[in-house]
């Protein structure tokens, strides 16, 4: 290939690249502190005059969760102020990777590490409490995957949120016993209304069948959605965050925080 040709490549590529990474243009990088020390995410507040209601929402496992603009447009568009925290050693945020923490110390920790990354979900909900732009007696919780789960330890701990919204929690590492039974009690014992939503080819459907039988006995709501996608990647993530998937659950997850609301 001629120097032009490959020059040509490598241009495109740098490009695309940097698109991926323009931050949108009403996400506001916020810091907010815990015990040990000072976390970062992103605020996204509607236009108008609040106080407006608001979402909190938590990544999942990966390293880098980014944004998530189309869950943000979508939020905002409705009236919600959309707050994406990084959880220590994600993201924007220092500290041990909770994934490198959980693969050296076995399915044994596995429990334990989220129980200690709870701790970031507290400090940034307890940040966002205290935000001019929000009506603090309107807020909600929500996640997919490792954020589901973290979604479903906050409910159990309430902190005056009004719902819980929770995608796929658990849904690649279901059968961890000691972790399927933190998230049992989790949902016995939350403090409002929860949500438990998953696509029928997800990893697993065990923890909607499990979890969302208890939350269902205790007022809250339950749904396997159509597969969704080709892969069961897709239907765990892309289902809970890209504009297509959205498109699937939006007015169940709408009517679902209105009538927690009333």
């Amino acid at each position: 290939m001629k120097a032009d040709a490959m020059l040509a490549m490598l241009l495109v590529a740098v490009s695309t690249v940097c698109a991926q990474e323009t931050l949108p243009a009403n996400a506001k990088l916020v810091s907010f502190s815990w015990s040990g020390g000072t976390l970062h995410g992103f605020l996204y507040v509607p236009e108008g005059k609040g106080p407006f209601p608001a979402v909190l929402w938590n990544h999942g496992s990966e390293r880098r969760p980014g944004w998530q603009p189309e869950l943000a447009s979508f939020y905002n568009s409705h009236g919600f102020v959309f707050f994406l925290p990084h959880r220590r050693g994600q993201g924007k945020s220092p500290g041990p990777y909770i994934m490198d923490e959980i693969r050296a110390g076995g399915a044994s920790v596995a429990g334990q590490a989220q129980q200690a990354a709870n701790q970031d979900v507290v400090a940034a909900l307890e940040w966002l409490k205290v935000q001019p732009e929000v009506d603090a007696s309107r807020i909600v919780v929500s996640g997919c995957s490792f954020g589901g789960i973290q979604t479903l330890l906050t409910a159990e701990k309430g902190l005056g949120a009004r719902a819980f919204i929770a995608f796929a929690p658990a849904a690649q590492s279901w059968g961890n016993r000691t972790l399927d039974q933190i998230l049992e009690y989790a949902v016995e014992h939350a403090k409002a209304p929860v949500f438990i939503l998953q696509a029928k080819n997800d990893y697993s459907t065990q923890p909607i069948e499990v979890l969302g039988r208890i939350a269902k006995s205790h007022g809250g709501q339950a749904k396997i959605y159509p597969g969704f996608g080709k892969a069961a990647q897709e239907a765990h993530w892309a289902f809970a965050t890209t504009s297509a998937g959205i498109s699937v659950w939006d007015k169940d997850v709408l009517q679902f925080i209105e009538s927690a609301f009333r």
